[in-house]
């Protein structure tokens, strides 16, 4: 039967059976992870550690306990001619890792790059800048893959040298990555190693074009799918195409063609109180049910458009890291928790690692969301969480409505908010 109208529950469920959740958590190999990673289309990368990085962390939302280093060696590992690399990084969203058989599908966004920052009286158009960007040229065709530190022509040696610094180094090769010149061939550590493209990438994945109309339309169906049922802006945003309009002509297309199917969805309302358009992908499946907790970094697909959470959820989402300490409400970096099709809360974790100990720094309800047994199963996240990081114990600090109940769930011992807030 084909559907008119969700309600918001069968929108949630939608969505999260779309992405991947509520099902058995059993962590898995590369072959899970590749395959997780393909249903999202992207992974996003972002460099704060404070308990996971996020890209580790929609893997273990969706696939348990797993070995990180597995997911390393899988979209981390050098690439070179002879063995190209499997992933790529680019701004697929923001920074991402994305299949390499995907660089074709980007060609537009690195051509609207050398536009943006290539030109006349941008920094690349600067005489001195090019300079700049002929030397890393020129090191990385003479040695090979590189470090921003490793850029002998640019970075100082010693004495006077050159007038430029590590700075030129990281900001010419972020240049020439955009522009699509040098790839990331991989990381030592986390750090970035450059490559000029046909250093690490395949030779038939440079030599395919892609259209830039054709391109669009991909990517505008692989964000319907990946969202199981979603609006324009939603799905503009997936891959931030920043175009509405055409992301729109698209998706008319594709209900023409019977790919996407217009819904109307409880709740989902302008100011003035219309329905705003929406369409479900025709693979998009609408379970009975979606089972599970889950732990959300803030880069994961499920919240990572503010809007759309707040839509979907009724969860209102904005990271701290960059409030002052005295002025954040919730915390640091604070994890939305999922439990089954709902977010039910939020919590700000820290692996202690040389106490080994997983410290949860806050922990909120969201409005009408508190219960003993909710209590019980987000501690048993909580433990399963620390295991996979290796992390021995679990304590709680007094910051926050849900850290009383959590802290009796879990048997654990508390300790002192930085802050020092007991409320």
């Amino acid at each position: 039967m084909v559907r008119t109208r969700l309600s918001q529950s069968e929108a949630r469920r939608a969505a999260l059976s779309a992405q991947g959740m509520g099902r058995t958590r059993a962590g898995g190999g590369a072959r899970a992870l590749a395959a997780e990673i393909g249903r999202m289309g992207v992974l996003q990368i972002d460099s704060v550690n404070v308990f996971s990085r996020s890209h580790y962390m929609p893997l273990f939302s969706r696939l348990g306990a797993y070995d990180t280093a597995a997911l390393d060696r899988l979209v981390m590992r050098r690439g070179t001619p002879a063995r190209p690399a499997r992933y790529v990084e680019y701004l697929a969203h923001e920074a991402t890792f994305l299949p390499a058989d995907d660089w074709p599908l980007w060609e537009f966004r690195r051509r609207r790059m050398r536009e943006r920052y290539g030109g006349e009286g941008s920094w690349a158009g600067d005489p001195q800048n090019a300079r700049v960007l002929e030397g890393i040229r020129a090191e990385l065709r003479d040695r090979g893959p590189l470090k921003p530190s490793e850029i002998e022509s640019v970075v100082r040696r010693g004495g006077r040298g050159p007038w430029w610094d590590w700075d030129h180094a990281k900001r010419g090769l972020e240049m020439l990555w955009r522009f699509g010149e040098v790839a990331v061939a991989g990381r030592d550590g986390f750090e970035r190693v450059y490559a000029l493209a046909e250093q690490s990438l395949p030779a038939e994945v440079l030599a395919r074009s892609v259209p830039e109309d054709d391109a669009l339309r991909e990517l505008v169906r692989r964000a319907a799918r990946a969202q199981g049922v979603a609006t324009v802006a939603d799905i503009d945003d997936y891959y931030r195409l920043r175009s509405q309009r055409l992301v729109r002509e698209i998706v008319s297309d594709l209900e023409e063609s019977g790919e996407l199917l217009p819904v109307e969805v409880e709740g989902w309302e302008n100011g003035a109180g219309r329905p705003i358009p929406a369409w479900i992908h025709r693979d998009a499946r609408v379970p009975r049910k979606v089972d599970g907790v889950s732990l959300l970094t803030p880069f994961d697909p499920v919240v990572w458009f503010r809007d759309r959470a707040e839509r979907m959820f009724d969860f209102r989402y904005r990271i701290e890291i960059y409030v002052p300490m005295p002025e954040r409400r919730y915390g640091y970096y604070s994890l939305p928790v999922r439990v089954d099709e709902a977010i039910a809360g939020r919590i700000d974790l820290k692996a202690d690692r040389a106490a080994s100990t997983l410290r949860v720094q806050s922990a909120w309800w969201e409005p009408g969301r508190a219960s003993g047994e909710t209590s019980v199963r987000i501690a048993d996240e909580l433990r399963h969480a620390a295991a996979w990081q290796g992390l021995e114990r679990v304590t709680v600090s007094r910051w926050g409505d849900a850290a009383d109940d959590l802290a009796a769930a879990l048997g654990a011992d508390r300790h002192d908010h930085p802050r020092g807030e007991g409320r």
